[in-house]
């Protein structure tokens, strides 16, 4: 992945678009299908997605605002397995969103300074504002690869 600014705020502004577009007249079936018996469904990615931009909106704000902030990790799976998968696909959509969008004002608006701000993550360890877009440039993207691969194999 390329650590060049302009290319990963870009990436990460046409994140949500890919996504959604990905998304984009999936079927009942489509959603709740699993290509293996461990993969999540296409219906657990889309609030997945949601769930991690929503805690991805924080983890940028502790690092704009805190100094050397702890970035707490978190069990992507328990948030599969524990929240409930019946809520609105409509509503994880306009979530991911409304957070890229909340993200990019404060993205586009940082000074060199700003992009030396660094944190402890509890997972992984040092934790810089350019390996957050990093992280968050490439996400989005990712699930929107995964989604149609599983939408071309249904």
């Amino acid at each position: 992945m390329t650590t060049d600014r302009p290319a990963l705020l870009e990436r990460y502004r046409n994140g949500a678009a890919a996504f959604i577009a990905a998304v984009e007249g999936i079927s009942a079936a489509e959603l709740d299908a699993r290509s293996a018996p461990d993969a999540w469904t296409a219906r657990e990615i889309i609030h997945h997605l949601a769930d991690a931009e929503l805690r991805a909106t924080v983890r940028l704000r502790q690092l704009l605002a805190e100094d050397e902030p702890i970035i707490q990790g978190y069990d992507e799976e328990a948030y599969t397995r524990r929240l409930p998968q019946d809520r609105s696909i409509e509503v994880s959509l306009e979530a991911v969103r409304a957070a890229r969008a909340a993200n990019l004002e404060l993205l586009d608006r940082l000074d060199d300074a700003d992009w030396l701000r660094a944190g402890t993550h509890t997972d992984s360890g040092p934790y810089s504002l350019t390996d957050w877009v990093t992280i968050y440039a490439a996400h989005a993207h990712d699930h929107a690869e995964q989604l149609t691969r599983a939408r071309a194999r249904t």
